[in-house]
């Protein structure tokens, strides 16, 4: 039990701002294994996201807590995702080849596919949100957040590491999981989904909706990935997290629609 703890607060300390105790201690291998409770800190910040937005609803309307909402996990996450994503727009959205993509997505500078890229997602991402009701919003907040996490760690799974793996920013992540780390990461989604049901946040139809949506986004990223670069890196695995959350959200707002 303290060993999965301690892979946990790992996880948590690597993909957001949350300080972690000392004790905690760091190994490069900890990291990789980590991967199974990526999930669960998409929970926490997820949780942490419905919070904001609940307690903003209470002072403001609808779209301007989702922007509240928002923002405060940009700022947990240091836009741990976002960036990647912004950085795979850049460097996949010219017709450029592989070698090229790869070099300008390690440039830190935002280009104009990044710019517009970033700015789309987080446009529709406000907007689906704020036209839920507001159960329906929390519940999605949360459960977008971890699945989106796990399709990620899916790719890692799936793919071998496509850039060079001596200078990757983080090196033990730039290899293949095993997969223990990605049922662990359905066991997070799992026990999310149990319990929004339990509460009765989501219908069976809409996780079973919501779920489909982020499962599709994940295979629709792996084989474009494998297809244009021929595996994954830290930058795709952001993007692939964007995509899968906004795919369960249109999701959830698609069910919501046939209720």
């Amino acid at each position: 039990m303290i060993r999965e703890l301690r892979l946990f607060l790992i996880a948590l300390q690597f993909m957001t701002r949350v300080p972690v105790p000392g004790w905690v201690g760091f190994d490069a291998e900890w990291l990789s294994r980590s991967a199974r409770h990526f999930a669960g800190v998409g929970a926490l910040v997820g949780a942490f996201a419905a919070v904001v937005l609940w307690a903003a609803s209470q002072l403001w309307p609808m779209p301007v807590a989702v922007g509240l909402s928002m923002a405060a996990t940009l700022w947990v996450t240091g836009a741990f995702h976002e960036d990647g994503f912004a950085d795979t727009c850049d460097g996949l959205g010219g017709a450029v080849s592989r070698e090229r993509a790869l070099e300008i997505m390690k440039d830190s500078r935002i280009g104009a596919y990044g710019a517009i890229g970033i700015a789309t997602m987080l446009g529709i991402k406000a907007a689906t949100l704020a036209t839920m009701p507001l159960a329906s919003a929390l519940a999605a907040l949360v459960l977008g957040h971890t699945a989106s996490r796990a399709a990620a760690t899916g790719l890692m799974l799936l793919l071998p590491y496509a850039g060079d793996a001596a200078h990757a920013k983080a090196k033990p992540l730039a290899q293949r999981i095993g997969a223990v780390e990605f049922v662990g990461a359905v066991v997070w989604v799992s026990l999310v989904c149990a319990g929004l049901w339990t509460l009765g946040a989501l219908t069976a139809q809409e996780l079973g909706v919501a779920l489909a949506g982020a499962a599709a986004a994940a295979i629709v990223c792996a084989r474009w990935l494998g297809r244009r670069l021929g595996g994954f890196t830290g930058d795709t695995l952001g993007a692939t997290q964007q995509i899968a959350e906004l795919a369960l959200l249109l999701g959830v707002s698609a069910a919501l629609q046939l209720r």
